[in-house]
């Protein structure tokens, strides 16, 4: 809708119409325009002179402007299609999750891919290698939907309070990590010929009589009572513990970067050595010198305890190096960076339970040194790890100040 004004230099303008002016000759005509509707006031004339449209800004209608398929406008879509959306909404969540994640899920994760690719390499030695690409693909969506979970009801709780729902997933999301280094270790049952398909426990029996001039485990026979074999299974099962004490302090002290990081020491001193006994499969003493002793070992209820333990968990394999040591190398480790008085307390328990994996047939001395060293770069490279931006997952950041 334009507006028109006619002009004539050196005469006063009177208004014309907003809407529509008829063009009025510029001789012999009235001095006044005739205007057709109402009258408006940025249209001016002089009854002789020029005329000269002038196109003036547009007014806003009043109603909303109607689409060409009927209706308003505004009741299209405001943003792309369907597809579009799900997509938006896909990457908006998964941004989300990748930013609840830490230090020890990307090495976990990791793990879990490099295990899966190996398993794609050589899938050829193994039964059912989809099978286990399978498990450990869910094994990965289970660890990623906790950590979406846990940040989703963490952001709800900081609106709208605590909830069950929000300390149920907070729960889960710090003590999830035991059930996964159980689910890495039980799954090495499926990987133990997966690169190389011969035991190398004859290499480790020549390294233990080279180093001790004896078999040890053979040798300690000598030693064996009832009492002290159940003893010395005991301690053997004090491995379970060690994480357990330590995560469960500094859980409760609300210690979140020291949790996250005995965890993340943990993960990455089990996951070297689950990759070396892949790559390097020995069965242990149990299997492979079967006969060379006198007499099973008698105990009491704690060696009852972990035959049973043994009977529905061992893993044929997996030996080299001593997951227990390793395991219980980086916890020792992670206790002495954040509660040194439990480092001393754990340590005596620490060197009897790697002489109770020898006494008990499970390890090789060998076993133990490749425990003592895994654990130990677990620690080292946790500790780097968890120096990068995003090591404690953002969710928790807010936590820690």
């Amino acid at each position: 809708m334009s507006m028109v004004r006619t002009v004539e230099s050196g005469k006063k303008l009177a208004p014309l119409s907003t809407e529509y002016t008829r063009p009025v000759p510029t001789e012999g005509f009235l001095d006044r325009p005739r205007a057709f509707g109402r009258q408006g006031e940025s249209g001016h004339h002089v009854g002789n002179g020029k005329i000269q449209q002038v196109k003036d800004e547009m007014t806003v209608p009043p109603w909303p402007p109607t689409s060409p398929l009927g209706g308003h406008a505004r009741a299209l879509p405001e943003t792309g299609s369907e597809i579009t959306r799900f997509w938006q909404t896909l990457k908006r969540e998964a941004a989300k999750t990748r930013a609840a994640c830490g230090a020890f899920e990307w090495w976990a994760l990791g793990y879990l891919s490099v295990s899966g690719l190996l398993v794609l390499l050589f899938r050829e030695n193994l039964k059912h290698p989809f099978r286990v690409l399978r498990s450990e693909a869910e094994a990965a969506a289970i660890v990623l939907a906790l950590c979406w979970l846990e940040a989703r009801y963490a952001t709800r709780k900081q609106v709208h309070g605590p909830s069950f729902a929000a300390s149920w997933w907070h729960y889960w999301r710090h003590w999830y990590p035991h059930l996964l280094f159980l689910y890495c270790f039980e799954e090495l049952a499926n990987l133990m010929t997966l690169v190389t398909p011969d035991w190398q426990d004859p290499k480790l029996i020549a390294f233990d009589h080279w180093l001790a001039g004896v078999h040890p485990s053979v040798w300690l026979e000598q030693f064996s009572t009832p009492f002290r074999n159940d003893a010395m299974q005991l301690v053997y099962f004090t491995y379970f513990t060690y994480l357990l004490i330590l995560g469960l302090i500094l859980y409760v002290r609300r210690e979140w970067y020291a949790y996250w990081s005995v965890m993340t020491y943990s993960m990455v001193g089990y996951s070297i050595g689950y990759l070396v006994a892949v790559f390097f499969p020995v069965e242990s003493p149990w299997f492979s010198m079967a006969g060379g002793w006198r007499e099973p070992l008698a105990g009491g209820p704690f060696t009852a305890m972990m035959g049973l333990i043994e009977h529905f968990g061992r893993v044929r394999g997996a030996a080299f190096p001593s997951a227990h040591v390793t395991g219980a190398t980086a916890a020792l480790w992670g206790a002495w960076r954040y509660r040194r008085w439990l480092f001393w307390a754990m340590l005596p328990v620490f060197v009897l339970m790697c002489v109770s994996t020898i006494w008990g047939r499970y390890h090789y001395v060998a076993d133990i040194l490749g425990g003592l060293l895994t654990g130990t770069l677990g620690y080292l490279i946790g500790r780097w790890l968890m120096k990068r931006k995003g090591a404690v997952p953002t969710a928790r950041e807010a936590e820690l100040h």
